[in-house]
């Protein structure tokens, strides 16, 4: 949606310094690198420059992690109520309407199954641009359903996380999602089906603490915060200065709780071949680039083909979908 821009011109009279310009969703905040979006969506929303991982979207990261045109999405009609009639500056309802119209997801969960590399699996993906990812009931039904798909078809599971915790607004409702998806996660493990946590920035609170922190092998993109509160609540509680990277991937990985750190263009393959030796399977053979006679129309059709397939899956876009 565009802004309105308003235009201050009392430094124009060397008043003073002109105002900065302001930040776009494209520029690195590392290094200031400049990206159109055509470039972004080549790129894997990754700096080129420094490699800085920028947010990416659920139907975005489905996108990039499963074959083209393998995805099929389960539960997709479930949407939040407002049991505690909660409110704080604004009613709840009104917030989930607010960020059901600015993303096109009915919660911040998106649930499934695909395949990836060639094996099937079920995959459930959060999308922290949806009230920042909170799990709530929805969040983690969907998330149980993945594992229950995972343990009725004989799939793996795949989760990709990016959570500020436990969603406020549905209070015990959603304390409760950690206990729920810790015994989806059991039952799977009972069932002898693998499971693969890939956890991105940010992965903190009642996510960190509950299945995310229990995948057969735990993925994470570089420089993700990975903890149950942030440096800043840690230093204010305890009254010690903390290490640079308390809580990012490097320092879990250090410290054992991260099995791999994989950058984001990398993950695929590490996850397809991951899923590969975990299901006994064919071995993952990554696919061979082949150079093209024509790389603007190459990168065009790419282009294309991505925004059809991230546009396909929005259920906003032809009405209200159906359940699975």
């Amino acid at each position: 949606m565009a802004e309105n821009i308003s235009v201050d011109v009392s430094r124009l009279d060397g008043g003073g310094p002109p105002e900065p310009a302001p930040r776009t969703r494209n520029t690195c905040p590392s290094c200031n690198s400049h990206y159109r979006e055509d470039e972004m969506v080549a790129n894997l929303r990754v700096c080129t420059n420094c490699g800085h991982h920028f947010p990416v979207t659920a139907r975005e990261r489905i996108v990039q992690l499963a074959d083209e045109g393998s995805f099929t999405e389960i539960a997709r009609s479930l949407h939040s109520d407002d049991p505690l009639e909660f409110a704080d500056s604004k009613p709840y309802p009104e917030r989930l309407r607010v960020a059901e119209r600015t993303t096109g997801l009915r919660d911040a969960a998106i649930a499934g199954s695909c395949e990836i590399g060639g094996t099937a699996t079920a995959l459930v993906v959060l999308d922290f641009s949806f009230l920042g990812g909170s799990m709530g009931s929805v969040v983690g039904e969907k998330v149980a359903r993945a594992a229950d798909l995972a343990v009725e078809q004989r799939l793996p599971l795949v989760s990709v996380s990016a959570s500020g915790g436990a969603r406020m607004q549905e209070g015990v409702l959603a304390l409760m999602q950690m206990a729920k998806t810790v015994s989806a996660v059991d039952e799977l493990r009972e069932a002898g089906r693998p499971f693969v946590s890939v956890l991105v920035h940010p992965t903190t609170g009642g996510v960190a603490a509950s299945y995310a922190a229990l995948g057969d092998l735990i993925i994470a993109e570089p420089g993700a915060l990975l903890s149950f509160s942030g440096p800043r609540v840690v230093k204010q509680t305890t009254g010690e200065d903390l290490p640079d990277d308390f809580g990012l991937a490097e320092s879990n990985f250090r410290h054992g709780h991260v099995d791999l750190i994989v950058p984001r263009p990398e993950l695929r393959d590490a996850v397809a071949r991951s899923l590969a030796l975990l299901t006994g399977g064919q071995p993952y053979r990554p696919p061979v680039l082949v150079g093209d006679l024509d790389p603007v129309g190459a990168l065009t059709r790419a282009m294309s083909g991505m925004r059809r397939r991230i546009s396909d899956m929005n259920p906003f876009r032809n009405g209200d979908a159906g359940d699975d």
